[in-house]
């Protein structure tokens, strides 16, 4: 890639990368911001619902005492003998404040020794006496809603029943109910309207039953039923909200409670509203974060081309260059970076002359070198060329397994030369193993399988060489080979931290307490001693292994040993994460 392209994308991505962060800053707070101010114009809804609702309950218990306070009501009811004039009037009297009201369904007086009741209408059935006996009402109440039926039909209505007592000895003279209609009150469930037209509002007594609702399926029933463990989940502070649900059927639910009476109003805000809203203020900003992109863009281009044109002239100097003639001057007539860059090819150019003579006097030194390099090489390359010959004289003769074993083994010396490098990726090392066993697969078949369990993210992180080879052979030649039957080595490689964990473990014969303490022993630096008794390839692996360990990373990386008779073995180290080795240790 040119130059000027790097410089674009890079310039590109630290303006882009920047404008979506704020872009999804902005949706997420705009989204935010819209849910919270649906919430606050739903809480304002039900305020002013409650309003209503508190007018309703407040005049009916202004009404209730001016009826209980009435002289024809007091003197009716104090009577020995039912006065059909005063009944009339009484009658009369709450027909007028009934009338009055759109939203009383009735007002009834039942006296405590008259049987007949005092009615504003005619009921022909009545879902009361399921509610309660209002002959055993002590104190002022309102009852759930429940239906009653006359010359009309059926309707639902909440009934408020009061004690009525003699103003003059305060005895008990009947009870009066005011029933109010469900249908009357529910219209203002409806005015103003919640969440936009798309919320519904239920109104709730002090025990969690729904006592008008804008949806009629729901009324006499406990929110509990329809919203489990909702009710739970509301504050105790006078309103508040809670969201509900997931997916499709998510809602927002907003609580208003009234204190006077213990009751209170529930909204239902779908979360598809939200949803309308946040897709128009995504709309927006994806059509401000690409007009911002197009603009940065442009200029992008422009600096980039202004920065460019002495780079390129530069660049066209560079490829002319004539390894026998002097460097052509560059006109360095700006004072910027590029300026100086031209002064300093200046300069450079006084100096390669120099230049030429040290590089004359060191030539004939690095030939030296090259001769002894060369010489490294030779022995390599000749194997490698005699193992190819081995392997195409092979697959001539159809010896596949022959063939087989010949690739594997050329590419495990490959790999364990690796150009004289110290470091490869893990890749590699994993890839050397499987070489590996796949020459030990012939000399030993039907006696191992290896397993790997890698974290793919490591594959190319940059290891020192040769590590797990040598535990592998360890494992496969003092562990599984000398088991009966088929055993099972695994390759273990995770990241913790910012580490590489290396696990090798076998299922093999294992070792006794005695042999794991020599074997340990061994690997510390003072395991002279130890190396005397253990004179087998494991110790010496082992060691090896352990020691390049603890030179290229230190104590820390040192190898674990764990190991249980007729059990198995397991063999551990952990090394930093390196995501690139610089082979060149002069810089």
């Amino acid at each position: 890639m040119s130059l000027r392209r790097k410089l674009s994308i890079m310039m590109l991505v630290s303006i882009l990368i920047p404008l979506l962060f704020l872009g999804s800053f902005a949706f997420i707070t705009s989204s935010r911001v819209t849910e919270e101010k649906t919430k606050l114009s739903g809480i304002e809804t039900l305020r002013q619902m409650d309003g209503n609702l508190k007018f309703i309950i407040q005049d009916v218990e202004n009404i209730s005492l001016f009826l209980i306070s009435q002289s024809d009501v007091q003197q009716y009811l104090s009577a020995a003998n039912e006065d059909e004039k005063v009944k009339s009037r009484i009658v009369g009297m709450m027909m007028n404040l009934a009338s009055s009201k759109s939203y009383i369904a009735d007002i009834s007086i039942v006296s405590r020794k008259f049987p007949d009741t005092m009615s504003t209408a005619t009921l022909y059935e009545s879902d009361l006496p399921n509610q309660v006996n209002i002959r055993k009402v002590t104190d002022k109440m309102w009852t759930g809603v429940y239906q009653v039926k006359d010359y009309s039909g059926l309707k639902n209505v909440i009934t408020f029943i009061r004690p009525l007592r003699s103003t003059h000895n305060y005895s008990d003279l009947g009870w009066l109910a005011i029933s109010i209609d469900e249908k009357a009150i529910s219209q203002y469930w409806s005015q103003p309207k919640l969440g936009e037209g798309s919320g519904q509002v239920a109104l709730l007594n002090e025990h969690g039953h729904i006592l008008s609702a804008t949806e009629k399926g729901w009324l006499s029933k406990p929110l509990d039923e329809l919203y489990p463990k909702v009710i739970d989940q509301f504050s105790a502070s006078l309103y508040g909200s809670t969201t509900y649900g997931e997916g499709a059927s998510k809602q927002t639910i907003l609580h208003f409670r009234e204190p006077s009476v213990g009751w209170m109003l529930i909204g239902f805000i779908p979360y598809e509203q939200y949803s309308a809203q946040n897709r128009y203020i995504l709309q927006l900003t994806i059509a401000a974060v690409a007009l911002a992109v197009m603009i940065s863009v442009g200029l992008i281009l422009f600096v980039v081309q202004r920065v460019m044109n002495p780079l390129r002239l530069l660049t066209r100097l560079l490829a002319k260059i004539d390894p026998e003639a002097p460097l052509p001057l560059f006109p360095a007539d700006s004072g910027d970076e590029i300026g100086k860059l031209g002064a300093s090819y200046n300069m450079l150019g006084r100096h390669i002359e120099k230049l030429k003579a040290e590089l004359i006097r060191n030539e004939a030194r690095k030939k030296e070198a090259d001769i002894l390099a060369l010489q490294a090489q030779i022995n390599p390359h000749f194997l490698y060329n005699t193992l190819s010959s081995i392997h195409w004289i092979a697959l001539m003769a159809d010896e596949k397994r022959i063939a087989g074993m010949v690739e594997a083994l050329s590419d495990f010396l490959r790999i364990s030369l690796n150009q004289g490098k110290e470091f490869y990726p893990v890749r590699q090392e994993m890839a050397h193993i499987q070489n590996y066993a796949q020459v030990q697969a012939i000399r030993f078949p039907d006696k191992f399988n290896i397993d790997f369990i890698i974290d793919e993210n490591l594959q190319n992180k940059y290891m020192l060489k040769l590590l797990l080879q040598p535990l592998v052979e360890n494992a496969l030649i003092h562990g599984i080979q000398k088991k009966e039957g088929i055993g099972t080595i695994t390759v273990y490689l995770e990241q913790k931290g910012n580490v590489m964990s290396f696990l090798v473990l076998d299922d093999g014969i294992g070792m006794t307490e005695e042999r794991l303490a020599a074997v340990r022993a061994n690997l510390q630096p003072n395991g002279e001693q130890a190396e005397a008794r253990l004179t087998t390839l494991a110790s010496y692996g082992l060691r090896n292994v352990n020691e390049r360990l603890i030179l290229h990373y230190g104590s820390d990386a040192r190898l674990q040993i764990e190991s249980k008779l007729h059990v198995g073995t397991r063999v551990s180290f952990s090394i930093p994460i390196l995501e690139e080795y610089d082979e060149n240790h002069d810089s």
